[in-house]
């Protein structure tokens, strides 16, 4: 999903209330009547903690309460369970974060031993199951330890008013020149990493000499230069490095081009219908990032009972309709029920889902966001965790960011130092005037 960066403007706050609410329960209360959730912001649907509340109860005659908590970046969620041990028993992080937590054995195994429940994590994708499985170590599938919550891709979402649609299939329309300060980009160094690698090797994917899989996890010192230069000949076009608000902006007409995940697409389209504005959301045909965002048990659960029925519950089917009707992406779940809730035959177009259906879904009239086609996830790959490599690209993106101030923002900056230093000018030539003044006063007084 997701944020997967952010300003420290944004950091302090969120750190702020994360560690007040860390100690919201009762330190007096028995841990195991207590479920600690660490899951994104906006990322559940309304009533379905409640809901879980008396599934539970149902199923073990326990009471339980939950303390639930969001993050907005992978790295403080795995910073607070790695080096602070909090003891959440269920979180949420992204593929990559999940990979790096296997390495160092910060994962729990999730128990599917439900006494009175259906196992509802068998109603994943199979397909999803073998993606999550690519993050296996060594003695340790990655199923065991992770169920695939939500899913989607990174593309480009754009203003038909004034990006064709033959321009927004190729990711070369995010350097064009005639979309100078037009175009935004996630705050993700790691889409931005796999966005530039993508288009400077757009003649050898289509030769077909390469792959997006391959590009996307190749940390070598030539392509990370060959990344670092794409990216800073990119930023006379950018607009803004956003986390959340570009979706808002394209809303708005303010931007014509957005690089962004699919989620992020789907709420931003529907909005700007409301509002007149005509946006479309394609995956380039170069190819792209396809992400997954699982639900895990860290090493430091004090609950891992109540985590795996947790983690169950999220899979039911009717559960996972209303996950995805509020947040707007994908559920792992690949239900009957699922596909039929989703056909919508008054699309004009047909889509091969038979690759996470299964066989009877090769043309379906499901939204091409939400569901890409089959040939769209074929041109797309999973970026996996940078490893012993993740400070060299943050350095990358620390000099791209860096020194994009663009002139608009020198200017003001400028502005507001000049601003000031006439300010604080003003001030002392006000405080000498009334000195002076009062000086007069006193010289009068003594005549």
């Amino acid at each position: 999903m997701k944020l997967r960066a952010m300003d420290m403007k944004r950091i302090l706050p969120v750190l702020l209330l994360t560690l007040l609410l860390a100690g919201c329960y009762n330190s007096g209360e028995p841990r195991e009547n207590v479920l600690k959730i660490y899951n994104w912001a906006d990322y559940i649907g309304e009533g379905v903690l409640e809901d879980f509340q008396a599934y539970y109860k149902e199923q073990t005659g326990e009471e339980l309460r939950i303390v639930y908590q969001t993050f907005d970046i992978n790295e403080i969620m795995l910073t607070k369970i790695e080096r602070g041990h909090e003891d959440f028993d269920v979180v949420c992080p992204s593929e990559y974060i999940i990979e790096r937590m296997l390495k160092k054995g910060l994962l729990l195994p999730i128990d599917t031993d439900f006494a009175r429940s259906p196992n509802y994590i068998n109603n994943v994708s199979p397909f999803i199951r073998q993606q999550i499985d690519k993050l296996s170590q060594p003695g340790d599938v990655a199923s065991r330890y992770a169920v695939c919550y939500m899913w989607g891709t990174a593309g480009i979402l754009y203003n038909r008013a004034f990006v064709s649609d033959s321009d927004a299939r190729s990711w070369s329309c995010l350097w064009s020149p005639k979309f100078r300060n037009k175009v935004l980009m996630k705050d993700s160094y790691r889409d931005a990493y796999g966005t530039a690698v993508i288009y400077a090797h757009a003649k050898e994917l289509e030769a077909g000499t390469l792959t997006v899989e391959d590009l996307m996890n190749d940390y070598s010192p030539q392509a990370m230069a060959v990344a670092e230069e794409y990216l800073k000949a990119l930023k006379p076009n950018i607009a803004g490095w956003e986390a959340d608000f570009g979706k808002e902006m394209m809303t708005k007409g303010k931007a014509c081009l957005n690089m962004t995940w699919s989620g992020d697409a789907i709420w931003a389209i529907e909005e700007a219908e409301t509002v007149g504005v005509d946006l479309d959301y394609v995956v380039p045909d170069e190819g792209s990032n396809i992400w997954y965002d699982g639900w895990v048990i860290p090493k430091y659960a004090k609950n891992p009972k109540a985590a795996s029925y947790f983690i169950n519950f999220m899979c039911r089917p009717d559960i996972a309709l209303r996950n995805m009707d509020f947040c707007g992406y994908v559920s792992s779940v690949a239900t009957p029920e699922i596909m039929e809730a989703k056909v919508d035959t008054t699309l004009d177009y047909r889509s091969d889902l038979s690759y996470f259906f299964g066989p009877g879904a090769e043309s379906l009239p499901i939204d091409k966001i939400q569901y890409p086609d089959r040939k769209v996830v074929e041109r797309c790959a999973m970026i996996r965790d940078f490893g012993d490599k993740t400070k060299e690209v943050l350095d990358i993106w620390s000099r791209v960011k860096g020194d994009n101030l663009g002139v608009g923002i020198t200017i003001l900056i400028f502005v507001v130092v000049a601003l000031m230093s006439g300010w604080m000018i003003y001030k002392k030539w006000r405080r000498y005037k009334r000195r002076k003044l009062q000086r007069r006063r006193k010289r009068r007084k003594k005549r």
